[in-house]
């Protein structure tokens, strides 16, 4: 490349479904493009709606040491070891999403700083007690999820997006991908239009719009392709490294 100005320098990555492929493995043909990609100078930075234990080792098997975006973005890291923003969840809201849960007899699983929680080790005492980030449905019945959906649009306060076609993934309003970008960028001097933003889901929706180059993985919900700025190989063909190739690590 000799020195080409790169038009753009941050790669904001979601994780299931796009960076990692059906086996939850980064591709060695992935990895190869991503490792060229931080020889020039790009900044990866891993973008999920997973806590921060469940992404960390990705990072590291990249040999990250730049901002990670967690929990939709309720999270921002300085780097893989330092929190810079967290951004909590009213404890009333999470029970009043558990309470539709639990009256709909639903899945549902929630994060806490403190931990996961699921049916099996909710405690009603820890509503107050600890530090909520998300809350998530899963349910394979369109019908119902539907009417989760449709309760949630009574409470206030929440950006309900989603990680596959079959959950609902909760955050506090304004909070999501896009943002966690935005913070990203002011740490590192960047501006949005120098990001590509890649995903495959609803949660990456607002930032593959906010990005300069929004990115939609061929095995992308079709919101997402439709909204998307180009549309790459699915995440079981090498996506995000045919993009680094055409797009990013392009000779001017």
């Amino acid at each position: 490349m000799g020195g080409a100005v790169l038009k753009y320098k941050l790669l904001a990555l979601d994780m299931d479904g796009t960076l990692l492929n059906s086996n939850h493995e980064i591709s060695p043909k992935t990895e190869e493009w991503l490792r060229k990609a931080m020889a020039a100078g790009v900044h990866v930075c891993l973008s999920t709606g997973r806590s921060y234990d469940e992404a960390v080792s990705y990072g590291e098997q990249l040999g990250l040491d730049t901002p990670m975006i967690t929990v939709n973005g309720s999270e921002v890291w300085r780097t893989p070891h330092e929190l810079y923003h967290r951004e909590l969840f009213d404890y009333r809201l999470i029970g009043q999403m558990h309470e539709i849960a639990r009256k709909k007899d639903v899945y549902f699983w929630a994060y806490a700083v403190e931990g996961l929680y699921r049916e099996d080790n909710w405690d009603p005492s820890l509503l107050e007690r600890n530090q909520w980030l998300k809350f998530g449905y899963t349910t394979n019945d369109d019908q119902l999820r539907h009417e989760i959906n449709m309760e949630l649009q009574n409470l206030s306060g929440l950006e309900i997006t989603n990680s596959s076609p079959y959950n609902l993934e909760i955050n506090p309003e304004g909070v999501n991908k896009a943002s966690g970008a935005e913070m990203v960028c002011k740490l590192l001097g960047l501006q949005m239009s120098e990001v590509v933003a890649i995903g495959d889901s609803l949660n990456d929706l607002a930032a593959i719009q906010a990005a300069g180059l929004g990115v939609a993985m061929g095995n992308a919900q079709i919101a997402v392709k439709e909204n998307a700025d180009v549309v790459t190989a699915s995440n079981d063909d090498d996506g995000i490294a045919l993009i680094i190739r055409d797009y990013i690590l392009t000779e001017e």
